[in-house]
């Protein structure tokens, strides 16, 4: 069973040395999805949809990571320390952030799947012309 996640659900790494709390886009938990891109096939995790602006930091912001590659457009954060990605600013639209449902307190992603896959091998932003 599915906890109800709210405005402000709190979500962290493993360690807890990054806290965060995440109001999520319209539809919730059932924005749900995973990509194949060659990054999040090594990766595995099931994202969600955050609000435009629905991502606040409580505490370890300091103690995330950047990574990115490719276009350079997205932004994938991971806790320094347990290595855990939290969250990411995607790049089909770099407003908005996609969150690791693992971080989500009380939520297993077990329980979620199946999910849908985003074709991120074949990326609209990757094409050229």
């Amino acid at each position: 069973m599915l906890p109800e996640i709210r405005d402000a659900h709190p979500a962290r790494c493993h360690c807890g040395a990054v806290t965060f709390e995440v109001t999520l886009a319209p539809g919730g938990l059932a924005t749900a999805a995973r990509c194949d891109c060659s990054f999040c096939r090594r990766r595995g995790a099931m994202v969600v949809t955050a609000a435009p602006g629905g991502l606040r930091f409580l505490s370890g912001q300091d103690r995330l990571t950047l990574y990115q590659f490719g276009t350079g457009t997205a932004e994938h954060h991971f806790c320094s320390i347990c290595g855990i990605y939290t969250h990411h600013r995607r790049r089909s639209d770099p407003g908005q952030f996609g969150v690791n449902v693992a971080c989500l307190e009380g939520v297993n992603p077990r329980f979620l799947d199946p999910v849908p896959w985003n074709d991120g091998v074949n990326h609209p932003s990757d094409r050229k012309g």
